[in-house]
C-alpha cells in the first residue's frame, strides 16, 4: 500500500507504472478531483431523479430551459486541419499490438478506448497509459511469441482517446478514503504525459466523451478542459472532443452538447449500440417500449433513423462533424461466401451513412477500413459533408420514441442474447473487454443490449415469445446450462476465447433476477473484481 497526503493506492507499482503515476501526475489527478468531484456527484444524482420522473410517466422531450440555445445563431469553433477529414475511424483498446495495428490501419483516426473495450483491471488501466505514451513518442514496439515484430509506420492515424464515463470510478486510487472518478483519472494521466508531446508534433489531445445524459455533464467536461489547459499553460481551445450521443436523454440535447463544448467540440457521434441499450434501460418496465430480437433492430428502425438524421442536421447546422456508427463485423476466414455477405452488410450500412450526410464512420477491424473507405471516397469526395444541411429533416420527440420493431421475440433471439452476455461476461471477468463472438467484435455496449433485453423480457408484460410463451426467469434459467455448455465446448474448439464462464453465469443470473435493472454490468462486475 502506497499512501501520501490522503491518497492511497491498493496496488504496488512496477517501475514503469511508477513513471506513469509520478508525484506530479498524481497531484494533477488530485487537483481535478478536488475541483470537480462534487459536481460529478450532483450530476449522477440528477440521473437518478430523471429516471424516477420517467418511470412516473414523464416522457423525455426537448428541454424548455435550453430553447434559446436551440434557436440561437452560433457555431462551434473551427477544428484543426487534421480533423477536417475523418471519413473512417477505427476503434479498439489501447492494448499494445492492437494500438499499433489500429494506428497503421489506414484509417484517418484511431480511437483508443479505455471504456467499453477494456476490462479495468489495474494492470490494463496503467498499461494502456504506458502504451499510449509510447505510441505518441513513437517508441512503441510489440514482439509476438513467434518473433513477429509490430511497430508504427511513418504515416499513422490521428489518435483520439475515450476515457471511462462519469458513472465509473477507479477503485485502486483513493482520495480521503473515496475512489477517484475514472473519467478524471484516465483524462489526467493521458493529458499529463502526452499533451506537450502531441503539440510538439503538430497535433493535440483529442477525446471521445462517452455516456453523458445531460448537457450539464458536457459542461463539466468543458470545465475540466479549461482547468487542464490553464494548469499547464496551454492555449484554451486546444483540446478537441467528440461527444457520443449514446443515451436516450442525450438525443434530446444535441444542440446543448455542442453549445457547452463549442470551443472544444469536434462534433457528435452516433453511439448506436449503447443508444439501443439506453433506450431499453430507460423503459425497462414500460409495456409500450419493448423491442424485438436484437438482430431485428437496425439503423433503419424508426427510432434509430430519427436519432441519426437529427444528429446530422444538428451537427451541420453548428459547423460540426456528424460521425456515423460502428460496424462490428470482423472477417470470416475460410468461408468466402459468408465473408462476402458480411462485407456487403458493412458496405450497405456505410452507403446509408454517407448518403444521409455523415462525415465519417467507425469500424472495429482493420480489414473493414478499405471497405468503408471505398464507400466514403465514392460518395463523399470532399473532406466532409458539412455543407449538407439536411433542412429536409424534421424530427419530433414522438419520432425519437417510436420504438420499433416490437416483434418478433423468438427463442433463438433469447438464446443468442444469453450466449453473447455469457461469452462477454466470461471474457471480461478474465480481463478482456473486446471479444470476437460469431464474427462480430462485441464490447460492453453490445453485451449490455443482450443482458438488458433478457431482463426486460422477463420483467415486462410484453416479454412474450412468438410462440406465445412468456419469457420468465425460470425459462431463462432453464436455458443457461445448455448455453453455457456450448460456450465451454466452443472454447476447446477455439470458437470462443478463454474466460471465467462459471462466474459469468452467476453474474448473469444476478443481473436478470434483480427486481430493478442493474444500470451498468461493468460497474456491477468491477465492484467484485480484484
Amino acid at each position: 500500500m502506497i499512501a501520501q497526503s490522503g491518497i492511497s493506492f491498493s496496488s504496488q507499482f512496477t517501475a514503469e507504472q511508477s513513471a506513469i503515476l509520478n508525484p506530479q501526475a498524481v497531484a494533477f489527478i488530485v487537483a481535478l478531483a478536488h475541483k470537480f468531484e462534487p459536481v460529478r456527484q450532483s450530476l449522477l444524482a440528477n440521473r437518478v431523479t430523471r429516471q424516477a420522473e420517467l418511470e412516473a410517466g414523464r416522457m423525455p422531450d426537448f428541454l424548455a430551459e435550453t430553447a434559446a440555445v436551440r434557436a440561437g445563431d452560433w457555431t462551434i469553433s473551427p477544428v484543426p486541419e487534421e480533423l477536417l477529414d475523418r471519413r473512417v475511424e477505427i476503434t479498439g483498446p489501447a492494448e499494445r499490438k492492437m494500438l499499433i495495428n489500429g494506428l497503421n490501419s489506414g484509417a484517418r483516426v484511431y480511437l483508443a478506448d479505455l471504456e467499453d473495450s477494456m476490462t479495468p483491471t489495474w494492470s490494463n488501466v496503467i498499461d494502456a497509459q504506458i502504451n499510449l505514451r509510447d505510441a505518441i513518442n513513437r517508441s512503441i514496439v510489440h514482439v509476438n511469441p513467434d518473433g513477429k515484430t509490430y511497430q508504427l509506420k511513418d504515416k499513422i492515424a490521428v489518435l483520439f482517446v475515450r476515457p471511462r464515463g462519469w458513472h465509473m470510478v477507479e477503485k485502486h486510487m483513493l482520495l480521503e478514503g473515496m475512489p477517484i472518478s475514472a473519467s478524471l483519472f484516465d483524462f489526467a494521466l493521458y493529458f499529463f504525459h502526452n499533451a506537450a508531446a502531441l503539440l510538439s508534433r503538430g497535433s493535440a489531445p483529442y477525446f471521445y466523451l462517452p455516456k453523458m445524459e445531460s448537457y450539464l455533464e458536457a459542461r463539466l467536461w468543458n470545465e475540466v478542459f479549461v482547468f487542464a489547459q490553464q494548469y499547464f499553460d496551454i492555449k484554451r481551445g486546444t483540446i478537441k472532443a467528440t461527444a457520443l450521443i449514446e443515451t436516450l436523454p442525450a438525443a434530446f440535447e444535441m444542440d446543448e452538447f455542442l453549445y457547452e463544448l463549442r470551443e472544444h467540440s469536434a462534433g457528435l457521434n452516433c453511439g448506436r449500440w449503447d443508444y439501443i441499450f439506453s433506450c431499453i434501460k430507460k423503459f425497462g418496465r414500460n409495456p409500450d417500449f419493448v423491442l424485438a430480437d436484437r438482430g431485428e433492430v437496425s439503423m433503419t428502425s424508426p427510432f434509430m433513423r430519427a436519432y441519426s438524421q437529427l444528429l446530422i442536421k444538428t451537427c451541420h447546422h453548428r459547423g460540426a462533424h456528424a460521425m456515423g456508427g460502428m460496424a462490428a463485423q470482423i472477417p470470416i476466414k475460410g468461408d468466402s461466401a459468408a465473408n462476402d455477405i458480411a462485407m456487403n452488410k458493412v458496405r450497405a450500412d456505410k452507403e446509408r451513412e454517407a448518403g444521409d450526410g455523415h462525415d465519417g464512420t467507425w469500424v472495429a477491424h482493420p480489414a473493414l477500413v478499405p471497405v468503408a473507405m471505398e464507400v466514403f471516397d465514392r460518395l463523399m469526395p470532399s473532406a466532409n459533408q458539412l455543407s449538407k444541411k439536411r433542412e429536409d429533416v424534421a424530427v419530433s420527440a414522438a419520432d425519437i420514441l417510436r420504438f420499433e420493431p416490437k416483434g418478433p421475440i423468438t427463442e433463438a433471439g433469447l438464446r443468442a442474447n444469453i450466449e453473447v452476455a455469457l461469452c462477454y461476461l466470461g471474457a471480461w471477468l478474465a480481463g478482456t473487454g473486446c471479444v470476437p463472438i460469431h464474427n462480430l467484435m462485441e464490447d460492453a455496449a453490445t453485451a449490455e443490449i443482450s443482458r438488458s433485453q433478457v431482463w426486460q423480457w422477463i420483467h415486462n408484460p410484453n416479454g412474450v415469445l412468438i410462440d406465445g410463451r412468456r419469457v420468465t426467469l425460470a425459462l431463462v434459467r432453464g436455458m443457461i446450462p445448455d448455453v453455457l455448455a456450448g460456450i465451454i465446448a466452443g472454447v476447446s474448439e477455439k470458437r470462443f476465447i478463454a474466460g471465467d464462464y462459471p462466474q459469468a453465469a452467476q453474474v448473469f443470473d444476478q443481473l436478470i433476477a434483480s427486481e430493478s435493472m442493474v444500470e451498468f454490468l461493468t460497474n456491477h462486475c468491477y465492484a467484485v473484481m480484484a
